[in-house]
């Protein structure tokens, strides 16, 4: 149970549930009666812990890891002045209490040894198998000596990438993490700070995503009272003020009780205080507290669909909030989190948050990828070495095209950090992408055009799709469409979106300095910089102008027909340049100076403006004559030969081009404006399908602004 739920008061867990304490736990002594220098019952307190879990665990192994940690680590000694076997004992005792499995408790007894000791992996190995050498390994800090100030990031780096093949790793470095937290107070001021920003800006994030809310909460508590000791102090003054603030919720909390009860459904009611840092956040957000605010109610059911009838009961007997209701059932976090959230109001008026979920959910919300077990074991039988991790892993993936999903231990954001890692050699580049990397604390999910999934942050744009699809082949990346739609390669993905990613065939010119502006993963960060580094000449921006015609061609044709007739008699008739109509285009016409009537096309936007200033509009019709001219508007992506293309697919169609203009590229897109004199207006449909047509051109319209020249 996360630090939401240490309130000693609350009503007591069903018979046979362990409750998870962690404040009481690094509070209590873990050596019993016995003196400190004896230590011979240190490893009962934590097989009584494991034991709660796993009734069956062989706790043989344990005692052997232990004698060998006390052994290697007799005389040495913390800056508490505690002999240093308490330290390995606290870690693996908060992650006994959190469920995990026999070979990570092993592995966490052990995660010093190597490092402080004269034991090497290979003892480890020999001793205890290749599990529980690769977690010890993995958690094991690189020598400054041999890496100077890179130490801490590429330490990090190892120990990301031994998550990515066992995840277990991760889970004891934070355990770890966390029990130097809690004694950090017997260091200089600047080495605790030093130590809580790098615990906020990574080790708490990788917590969240691990989905450990146990171990997270607790953190972002003593990293609050560190970095922040007067807003620490100031929220501790505002809870110790309210601590009879359980009494308004516990009078909601009963309500509820007898509503389950009135409706058959088995279900447990508890009160969830809030940790410091989640009640200065709502201070923050909501100013002056109710008593309400200071904590939420759980509700714990059986099965799936009691989540719902729960649900349902609470919105018939309660004034629901339903601005606050999240399903993270239908549509878990990317975390493993699963949950109901609603808001419900009391007789009083009072609003109280109510969280709904199993009795799994709750296992998995408070400890996240520890209360998976062992994931990589290949049955369920007794635990053993088994195979290597990081083969089971990849045995894991290679049963799934999708394997990230298939292992809910690599989610899609480590797979994309363990990618993106590979291209930032450089240890300033990749502790700085990762801290940004980690920052983005929401994660959607897109369709690409074949079917699968990208699983991106929250922000994302269509070149981060791009780079996360194709790698480096998105250099050639020159659009993309967004639910059927084309975009810019500078638009914002959203949750459920489709994306199809357009590449060019043509050698490309590379990306350009201008998408820097729109990515937010690492990945594509690293792969445009380095590109854009290897190429300077193409890294210059394009200096400022305004957008003006590029080339121009004008042919001398004969002036067109005019195939239109009015109903003011005679009337010199003009076809507007604007929209260029022509038959059998519904049109409308307007008097002009000189006795003119110019016509339009009656979705012009000209018409609107014009009746809008009290222009009456004059009635026109067309004529018999079959010639027309006609301005089109061709949207394509750049590449060679593209204008000698165009033009023809509009000679073979025996259009006269009586203008012609192509904008500066804006995004590798092109702009061609065509005024063409067609011989019979009943072929512009099939001249525009052949525009279409042409490669690297993805929309041909008519002309629904002043053309270029006319």
């Amino acid at each position: 149970m996360s630090a939401e739920a240490t309130n000693p008061d609350a009503p007591s867990r069903r018979r046979g549930r362990p409750r998870i304490d962690l404040r009481r736990l690094g509070r209590a002594a873990l050596l019993g009666p016995a003196a400190r220098d004896r230590l011979p019952d240190a490893i009962g307190h934590v097989a009584e812990a494991h034991r709660a879990h796993h009734p069956d665990a062989d706790l043989a192994i344990l005692h052997r890891a232990y004698v060998l940690a006390e052994s290697s680590h007799r005389g040495q000694f913390r800056k508490s002045g505690e002999p240093y076997i308490t330290h390995p004992l606290a870690v693996t005792l908060i992650l006994a209490e959190l469920g995990a499995e026999t070979t990570t408790l092993t592995a966490s007894l052990l995660h010093d040894t190597v490092e402080d000791t004269e034991v090497t992996l290979d003892q480890v190995r020999a001793e205890f198998g290749d599990e529980v050498c690769y977690l010890v390994d993995g958690v094991t800090k690189l020598e400054k000596v041999d890496y100077g100030a890179a130490a801490e990031p590429e330490t990090f780096r190892k120990m990301l990438v031994a998550t990515g093949n066992d995840v277990r790793v991760m889970s004891i470095k934070l355990a770890d993490r966390l029990h130097n937290m809690r004694t950090l107070g017997v260091m200089r001021p600047e080495k605790q700070a030093r130590i809580a920003k790098v615990t906020r800006d990574v080790l708490i994030p990788l917590a969240e995503r691990l989905g450990v809310q146990a171990l997270k909460t607790e953190l972002e508590d003593l990293v609050f009272a560190i970095l922040h000791p007067e807003e620490y102090e100031r929220t501790r003054a505002v809870i110790a003020e309210n601590a009879d603030a359980a009494d308004a919720l516990g009078a909601i909390a009963e309500s509820v009780r007898s509503v389950m009860r009135e409706a058959g459904i088995q279900a447990e009611v508890l009160i969830r205080p809030r940790h410091f840092v989640s009640v200065h956040r709502v201070r923050l957000k909501r100013g002056e507290l109710r008593g309400t605010d200071f904590g939420r109610l759980l509700v714990l059911v059986g099965e799936d669909a009691d989540c719902y009838a729960v649900l349902g009961e609470l919105h018939t007997c309660f004034t629901p909030l339903i601005s606050e209701f999240k399903d993270f059932i239908a549509a878990p976090k990317f975390n493993l989190y699963q949950s109901l959230h609603t808001a419900v109001a009391g007789p009083d008026g009072s609003v109280a948050e109510v969280l709904i979920r199993t009795h799994q959910m709750h296992k998995v919300a408070e400890a996240g990828v520890i209360a998976l077990g062992n994931p990589y074991a290949a049955t369920d039988g007794p635990e053993t070495d088994g195979p290597d991790p990081g083969e089971a892993r990849r045995q894991e993936q290679s049963d799934n095209a999708d394997g990230e999903r298939a292992d809910p231990t690599r989610p899609g954001w480590l797979s994309r950090l363990l990618e993106w890692q590979e291209s930032a050699p450089d240890p300033d580049t990749f502790w700085t992408s990762l801290q940004a990397d980690l920052a983005e604390d929401r994660e959607i999910t897109v369709f690409r055009a074949d079917g699968g999934t990208l699983g991106l942050p929250a922000g994302a744009s269509c070149v981060d799709a791009a780079y996360a699809q194709y790698g480096e082949a998105a250099h050639a990346c020159i659009g993309a469409r967004v639910n059927g739609r084309l975009a810019t390669l500078s638009t914002q993905l959203g949750d459920g979106d489709t994306v199809q990613l357009l590449l060019a065939q043509d050698a490309p010119s590379g990306p350009s300095p201008e998408w820097l502006e729109h990515v937010r993963t690492p990945a594509a960060r690293i792969a445009i910089s380095s590109w854009l580094a290897e190429h300077p000449e193409d890294a210059k921006p394009p200096a400022a102008a305004p957008r003006a015609p590029m080339a121009t061609a004008v042919t001398a044709g004969r002036r067109a027909a005019v195939n239109a007739v009015t109903d003011l008699p005679g009337a010199t008739v003009r076809l507007a340049g604007c929209c260029t109509p022509v038959p059998p285009d519904a049109v409308t016409g307007f008097a002009v100076r000189g006795g003119a009537v110019t016509v339009h096309r009656v979705e012009c936007p000209a018409v609107a403006r014009m009746q809008g200033l009290g222009r009456a509009p004059i009635g026109v019709r067309w004529g018999d004559a079959a010639e027309c001219r006609v301005t089109l508007v061709a949207e394509s992506f750049g590449r060679p030969r593209l204008l000698a293309d165009l033009t023809e697919v509009i000679a073979t169609a025996g259009a006269a081009i009586v203008s012609a203009m192509v904008e500066p590229p804006s995004e590798q897109r092109v702009r061609h404006t065509y005024t063409l004199q067609l011989p019979d207006a009943a072929g512009l449909p099939g001249l525009m399908r052949a525009m279409r047509d042409v490669a690297g051109v993805y929309d041909v319209s008519r002309a629904q602004h002043p053309a270029g020249t006319t």
